[in-house]
């Protein structure tokens, strides 16, 4: 379960998580985005780009319930996937969504649940056992087999099956997680592996988190 941290801007106080997501949501205003913005590479004052790019999330998040996926940001803002690396160099979840106070987890997360969203639950595959968070994500990416990655594609309904491709980025996303001990952001994921964003749409239409990390026992503590 993840630490819970406070952090003070402008003498308001609010709760985050170990890596410094906003755990409530609804408490998120434009002083927390402006003091953690250092904290997401920001050192320079947050300009009106990142600002409509934080404004949109939120608007997302308000009308959805939802964190909108690092595609549909990039296209309904007309933005590519360097630009918007420029503007939030940590990542999209790590940069964008957490100056913006939601994160994937939050369209999950009601206020009764605020301090265990990382609570663990058992998803059984044939004869195996998985534990996983509450949004399924592999609490340990050791017990990560091929069969976890098929049920998964299964159980969010993809429009396709696993082919060469997939199996690809999955394997090399746990190949780079296990040579640096961290989730690559989808920059990084792209320039490493060598996949276009609009290819990863694609292949992983529930997003870069929710998708291909999740397929790969992968997830961001």
């Amino acid at each position: 379960m993840s630490t819970m941290n406070k952090v003070v801007f402008r003498d308001k106080e609010y709760e985050v998580d170990d890596s410094g997501f906003l755990i409530d949501p609804y408490s998120w205003d434009e002083d927390f985005a402006t003091g953690m913005a250092p904290t997401a590479g920001i050192d320079h004052g947050l300009s009106s780009e990142h600002w409509k790019v934080i404004r949109f999330i939120r608007e997302t998040y308000e009308k959805l319930g939802r964190c909108p996926l690092v595609y549909q940001t990039c296209k309904l803002n007309s933005l590519r996937l360097r630009h918007l690396q420029k503007l939030f160099p940590t990542g999209y979840l790590r940069g964008a969504c957490k100056l913006a106070g939601v994160t994937y987890r939050s369209e999950f997360v009601d206020k009764s649940r605020l301090d265990s969203y990382a609570d663990k639950e058992l998803e059984r595959v044939g004869e195996k056992s998985y534990e996983v968070d509450v949004k399924g994500f592999l609490i340990d990416f050791r017990d990560w087999d091929e069969d976890f990655a098929i049920h998964k594609c299964h159980e969010m309904k993809m429009p396709q099956k696993l082919g060469e491709r997939h199996w690809q980025i999955i394997k090399q996303l746990r190949e780079i997680y296990m040579r640096t001990d961290r989730v690559p952001n989808v920059y990084e994921a792209c320039s490493l592996i060598g996949v276009e964003l609009e290819e990863l749409e694609l292949l992983f239409p529930d997003g870069y988190q929710r998708g291909a990390v999740k397929l790969a026992g992968l997830r961001v503590r």
